[in-house]
């Protein structure tokens, strides 16, 4: 969805699911620099991690990712390197796994810290919340009406209720003065 949207140049204002942080203090997918001209990434100490190591002659023996690419470090280079426990203190090798449309969800995560995302994600909160009172508290969960025009009168008319609550939440009834 993501790729689908940066490549219309749409600015998605989504937040993206990251588990790429690590919590134990090795080091994180971010602590790699990405090699776009040679598709691999570079680890800390300079090694490449690639995705194939050889050259496939019949492309159908070609490992298939279905939309995930996987990045390894070769065993003998990481046993020796210096940096083994902050990298792969468990493992033989490091590997690091890409998602096909990478690209489009860093956009997503630089949009993120933008001010106008925070302005956004304020604005999608008060909608969803007037969705969810429709849903919870003026009983929409279920529509009732059937037909080719049930379900849009009854949605018109929950949401009509929804807005008189709010006028009369902004204007109230002018209060009526006793005469004593």
């Amino acid at each position: 969805m993501l790729g689908w949207l940066v490549d219309r140049d749409i600015k998605p204002h989504i937040p993206v699911l990251d588990k790429s942080g690590r919590t134990e203090g090795t080091w994180s997918r971010a602590d790699f620099e990405w090699d776009p001209e040679n598709s691999q990434y570079i680890c800390p100490e300079g090694e490449p991690l690639k995705q194939f190591r050889r050259n496939y002659s019949d492309p159908n023996r070609k490992p298939t990712g279905k939309g995930v690419a996987r990045y390894q470090a070769l065993k003998h280079t990481c046993q020796a390197c210096p940096s083994k426990a902050l990298c792969c203190p468990k493992a033989d090798a490091r590997k690091i796994t890409r998602e096909e449309h990478e690209d489009a969800r860093q956009v997503a995560r630089d949009i993120a810290k933008t001010r106008q995302y925070k302005v956004s994600m304020r604005l999608r909160k008060k909608v969803e919340m007037q969705f969810a009172h429709l849903k919870r508290i003026l009983g929409l969960g279920r529509l009732r009406l059937r037909g080719p025009n049930g379900p849009n009168d009854e949605f018109l008319l929950a949401a009509t209720a929804q807005n008189l609550r709010k006028l009369a939440k902004i204007f109230p009834a002018p209060q009526q003065t006793c005469k004593a």
